[in-house]
């Protein structure tokens, strides 16, 4: 009898032990995924601060362009208005397409690239978007191991016990694979 309760034990606690683990990983993990959201977050809003900057000395010689800017500010206010990752995350969508918009309609406008300061912008929002990119793969890079941390056996049942459950990826926006269209 004796015998039979110290294994019941040793198991109990190697269960436990297991737990334990499976449990601090799934939080590393998380905390991962997290800190590179915030990294994403910094990029984002970097490139939201140039983006009315770049609008403001393109603005006047674009007056027929209206839309664009409005639709960048919408996007941008969704996106101020969104309270959790996944709404962010779907948020961004509608700045990156009206910022691709945008440098569609700078791209036309060949008196507007010869401008300094445009050129400064521009340069400015090259090197954000590159910064976005890379935060951007590294996010999902994370939440791509911390979906796999939490659907793999036996760490899958744990996972639902402790509310843990998958993270979005940042995708492109749908018919981002296009080039916008610009009509004068």
């Amino acid at each position: 009898m004796k015998k039979t309760l110290t294994i019941i034990l040793v198991v109990v606690v190697a269960v436990a032990l297991y737990c334990w683990d499976i449990y601090n990983k799934m939080i590393i993990a998380n905390e991962a995924v997290d800190n590179q959201w915030a990294q994403v977050e910094t990029q984002f809003q970097r490139r939201f601060d140039l983006i009315p900057n770049l609008v403001e000395s393109v603005k006047g010689a674009m007056q027929q362009e209206q839309k664009v800017f409005g639709d960048l500010a919408e996007a941008r206010t969704r996106y101020a208005n969104a309270k959790t990752t996944d709404a962010k995350v779907e948020a961004v969508g509608g700045v990156e397409s009206a910022f691709a918009k945008l440098l569609a309609i700078i791209e036309n406008y060949p008196q507007l690239k010869s401008v300094e300061t445009v050129q400064t912008l521009m340069a400015q929002l090259e090197g954000a978007e590159n910064r976005v990119s890379v935060e951007r793969k590294r996010f999902n890079d994370l939440a791509r191991d911390f979906n796999v941390l939490i659907k793999r056996l036996p760490a899958n049942l744990f996972a639902s016990w402790f509310g843990f459950s998958e993270k979005q990826y940042i995708q492109s926006v749908a018919g981002a694979e296009q080039a916008p269209s610009v009509k004068f």
